[in-house]
């Protein structure tokens, strides 16, 4: 459950970000800049520093290489599924949708490392603390 939660934070924070529908930080910002320049700021602060966190955590537990290798994986798998005339993309918001899907699987995966790495070897990670 761990690892869903934190790809579905992830997919949240990508969605709420930018999506092809109208509710998304992105296009609410450029609508609303002028009347609401504060909230605007601030969300997009708040963002910032969800970002980093992710970004931050991934990069300490995969990579860059191992977030290059996910994205990879993910991207030759939207690969054979087009091949195989399971996927379509056509249509531009799917298209966008699945690089939002693609890029939270790399974050959660990342996030969740800890996690799938103990599952796999019984290993646990710990970050090292001076006491």
């Amino acid at each position: 459950m761990g690892l869903l939660l934190r790809w579905a934070c992830a997919f949240l924070l990508l969605a709420l970000t930018y999506n092809p529908t109208q509710w998304n930080y992105i296009r609410w910002s450029m609508n609303n800049y002028q009347q609401e320049q504060p909230l605007a700021v601030l969300l997009g602060l708040l963002l910032l520093i969800w970002y980093i966190i992710y970004l931050r955590a991934t990069l300490r537990s995969i990579g860059g290489f191992g977030m290059f290798l996910v994205l990879s994986v993910v991207g030759a798998l939207v690969w054979v599924l087009y091949d195989w005339n399971m996927l379509s993309l056509d249509n531009p918001d799917i298209v966008t949708w699945i690089a939002i899907l693609a890029l939270s699987i790399v974050l959660g995966i990342g996030l969740g490392w800890s996690i799938v790495r103990r599952m796999l070897t019984g290993q646990v990670d710990m970050d090292n603390v001076d006491h």
